[in-house]
């Protein structure tokens, strides 16, 4: 059974790691699937392939969430190449962590700019579209720093939760239209990135879980599929945590 078939998924921050996982899982599940790169135009092209290949139809687009302007006309595209537009998925995000004592100021508000305007402008820009046909699921990715915060991310954790309030704001706002709004909070996800990381590092993270190992992006993608499918249309306004146990 293919839950999402005959939807059509925008996803931000798509061409690796956890948006690119979530983006596999919700085509693998019948999406189609629209999704963003900022810079990798080969790696974005050849996931257009790799999604095309599962059945759906899937194209790439090199837009900046942070810009309002580039998430308008974008939306405008996405809607005029696809049928309809039922699930965004607000991933993209970036890190410039620091200890507040030496954190510059351009790197707290590129990190809120990224990370939580980007949502602002995407949701803004895909409301019009899901109000007109009284459906809809978005659903932003924050973290568990989010929740609990972290020493030397005080903009990370300020821009993800900054996304729970402002998920909340929305789920309030649509609900009445049939438009649901959540967020997903991973905690430590085992991506490229982290395979950089020291391994002792990476042992110690995973000894601090209750499950005792990192999530991986299909973990993630399986709860967005819940939240993005039929299944989950009594929710709304919630944040899910997908942690392994590292807030219990």
């Amino acid at each position: 059974m293919k839950l999402l078939k005959g939807k059509t998924a925008i996803i931000t921050g798509a061409s690796r790691g956890i948006g690119k996982g979530i983006a596999k899982v919700f085509a693998l599940n019948g999406a189609n699937v629209a999704f963003t790169f900022s810079k990798s135009v080969e790696l974005a092209k050849e996931f257009e392939k790799e999604l095309n290949s599962l059945g759906v139809k899937a194209i790439a687009y090199q837009s900046d969430a942070a810009n309002y302007s580039d998430s308008i006309k974008l939306i405008e595209k996405i809607n005029t190449d696809f049928d309809n537009i039922d699930i965004l998925v607000n991933n993209a995000g970036i890190t410039k962590d620091n200890l507040l004592m030496r954190m510059q100021e351009e790197d707290f508000n590129q990190v809120i700019k990224v990370n939580l305007n980007s949502v602002f402008n995407m949701t803004k820009a895909v409301q019009k579209i899901m109000l007109k046909q009284r459906s809809g699921s978005i659903i932003n990715m924050s973290s568990v720093v989010g929740v609990k915060g972290n020493a030397g991310q005080s903009n990370y954790a300020a821009s993800k939760a900054g996304i729970i309030g402002f998920s909340k704001s929305i789920a309030l706002e649509l609900g009445s239209r049939n438009i649901r709004c959540n967020v997903i909070a991973p905690g430590f996800i085992e991506t490229e990135m982290t395979k950089k990381l020291d391994e002792k590092i990476i042992d110690n993270w995973r000894n601090s879980i209750p499950l005792k190992r990192g999530g991986t992006p299909v973990d993630v993608a399986n709860a967005c599929v819940w939240l993005a499918s039929d299944m989950s249309s009594y929710v709304t306004g919630q944040v899910l945590n997908i942690d392994g146990g590292l807030l219990t």
